[in-house]
């Protein structure tokens, strides 16, 4: 029978050259040649290893809302520079080359939609709009959905991926911590579930502040997680890390997060997190008719 198989041909380095550059990616951690196509039509996620790809905000939405279909909230709002800051090039050019780069004002997206027929307020971080990192504008967006998760009534979804505070702010960043964190403060009063989703990475002011504070905390497979990175903690208590150190799987071992939940079926698991937290009845199993 084995005559009849065809083998497995391997594109040289020369073929994949000669292919046009969004045909092909490569898995960084098992390192598989994969068809683009093939990985978009799996969340970004490697059908070989299980490898999560990061991920853009608007693809979050896509997978985590009915149709796709939300209402977005804060698009006017934009980052001042009551600092001045400049490093490499000045903090308004730097936003505007973002903005330009990505169409959006600032790296979280802030919505309502429904989540399997649950009516849901979702904010989503965006790592490529500088790092992900936290300004006012993230803050004051993320603050402004909370109050509507209030007045609504509606479960709370952030999905982080962050550098951390936005150093560009100095201190009017890391106010955004605190002002966050007492208005989740008030949805916990209320008993709104707030469901926390991290993703890689997830550092810095973030997970200091509102990406710790949920009810349950759900992990991407992999996801770096932690406060400072493990190389400036190893250069501060001058000592080894373990292996897997701030990844999802060892925070789960240490009791930091809850479940770690593979991407493509984060919308149903959050979907029975909510309807647990409700209390609504899962939806009744389809019948085959016979």
């Amino acid at each position: 029978m084995a005559w009849f198989r065809k083998p497995k041909q391997k594109l040289s380095a020369s073929d994949r050259r000669d292919l046009p550059s969004d045909v092909f990616d490569k898995c960084p951690e098992c390192g598989e040649i994969l068809y683009r196509a093939r990985l978009e039509q799996n969340l970004f996620v490697c059908p070989e290893c299980g490898y999560h790809n990061r991920i853009g905000a608007e693809d979050y939405l896509r997978l985590l809302l009915d149709g796709g279909e939300y209402r977005e909230f804060g698009l006017e709002l934009r980052s001042a520079d009551p600092l001045e800051f400049v490093d490499l090039k000045p903090y308004p050019e730097r936003l505007a080359a973002a903005e330009r780069q990505h169409g959006e004002g600032d790296a979280v997206r802030t919505v309502t939609g429904r989540l399997e027929d649950i009516a849901i307020a979702l904010a989503v971080m965006d790592f490529s709009f500088i790092g992900g990192s936290m300004g006012s504008v993230v803050g004051e967006k993320i603050a402004r959905l909370i109050r509507v998760a209030l007045q609504e009534q509606r479960p709370l979804i952030i999905v982080s991926t962050s550098g951390g505070a936005r150093m560009m702010e100095g201190i009017l960043s890391l106010m955004q911590m605190a002002k966050t964190s007492a208005l989740l403060a008030q949805l916990h009063e209320a008993a709104i579930p707030f469901v926390s989703v991290l993703t890689d990475p997830t550092t810095g002011g973030v997970t200091a502040s509102y990406a710790m504070l949920g009810d349950v905390h759900v992990a991407e497979p992999g996801a770096l997680i932690g406060f400072a990175g493990p190389r400036v903690i190893e250069q501060t208590i001058k000592q080894e890390l373990p292996g897997g150190f701030q990844r999802s799987e060892f925070l789960l071992e240490h009791g930091m997060v809850d479940m770690i939940v593979d991407r493509r079926a984060l919308k149903a698991s959050i979907a029975k997190l909510l309807r647990h937290m409700l209390n609504r009845p899962e939806p009744a199993a389809a019948v085959s008719p016979g």
